[in-house]
């Protein structure tokens, strides 16, 4: 397969249906990347949770380790240099650095491998829904508490994790440091997936002139629970340029790959037909 870059950036979002043994997640997203390499990517994309996803704390908890003690990024850094990929890890569990709590942490990796950024997840997922679920993410997790945005091939990229997704002000700030791409990586059940993820995603694209990256997990996990999948690209202007529509299993692959453009001039003329950031600066009224 022709391998050559494409002249518009190309987003490789990798959809999975982690489990709870990190090694065969591992195998899964090299496999992946591999794919993402063939069809000329520019930089892949891993869903919430990719190296584990597990709700039974005590069980997981021989996996979890400070970023320094772990495996894990190591391991996407020399996939991320051998792919010659960017690569956005989603997020991993990790401890922090006194091993009190957990984080829910990203990381953007350059294809010579190195670690060029890393974001906590700020929001917790404290719900519970009216399908019965019950969620307390904050009894294990501490949230972040810093905002970032790196440079990539992309663009510049503000980076969020799955529950952030409801809190614009966040991407307003991210826009205000730069950013004219966001990543939001998530692992949404189904009840909120049906309800809220397509709107959502479309709403933060264009209240902010940017493009959105959300890799998802998607079908029934080892752990019992399902998440919604449907993986998404959306552009400036709200348009969809990828969905992974299949919510379910991802089948004997393990995982869905979708590919989408990201046209950097796409930001500019979304923001030039609605100039939210000049009708900012005219206001008059303190809000």
């Amino acid at each position: 397969m022709d391998n050559q870059p494409s002249p518009i950036p190309l987003a490789a979002l990798i959809q999975m249906t982690s489990g709870i043994d990190p090694a065969g997640n591992l195998r899964t997203i090299d496999r992946a990347m591999g794919e993402a390499a063939a069809h000329g990517a520019t930089m892949a994309f891993l869903p919430e949770m990719s190296l584990l996803l597990d709700r039974d704390r005590a069980r997981s908890a021989a996996h979890i380790a400070r970023e320094a003690d772990s495996p894990w990024p190591a391991a996407l850094q020399e996939m991320a240099q051998r792919h010659g990929l960017w690569l956005h890890s989603g997020s991993m569990p990790l401890l922090t650095d006194d091993g009190a709590r957990r984080v829910n942490r990203s990381h953007v990796i350059a294809a010579d491998g190195s670690i060029r950024a890393r974001y906590d997840k700020i929001h917790m997922f404290d719900v519970t829904l009216p399908s019965g679920e019950n969620w307390q993410e904050s009894a294990a997790y501490a949230g972040g508490n810093a905002l970032t945005v790196v440079d990539t091939p992309l663009g510049r990229l503000g980076l969020s994790v799955c529950y952030d997704l409801r809190f614009p002000e966040l991407y307003r700030a991210l826009v205000d440091r730069g950013a004219i791409a966001v990543a939001i990586p998530a692992a949404f059940t189904v009840s909120t997936g049906e309800a809220h993820w397509h709107v959502l995603m479309r709403a933060r694209a264009i209240e902010t002139g940017c493009h959105v990256i959300a890799a998802a997990q998607g079908g029934t996990h080892a752990d019992g629970r399902q998440t919604y999948g449907h993986s998404i690209a959306v552009d400036p202007w709200g348009t969809i340029l990828a969905d992974a529509r299949l919510n379910g299993d991802t089948g004997e692959k393990d995982y869905v790959l979708t590919i989408a453009p990201i046209a950097e001039d796409a930001v500019d003329r979304a923001r030039q037909a609605i100039p939210l950031a000049r009708s900012r600066e005219i206001r008059n009224v303190t809000l």
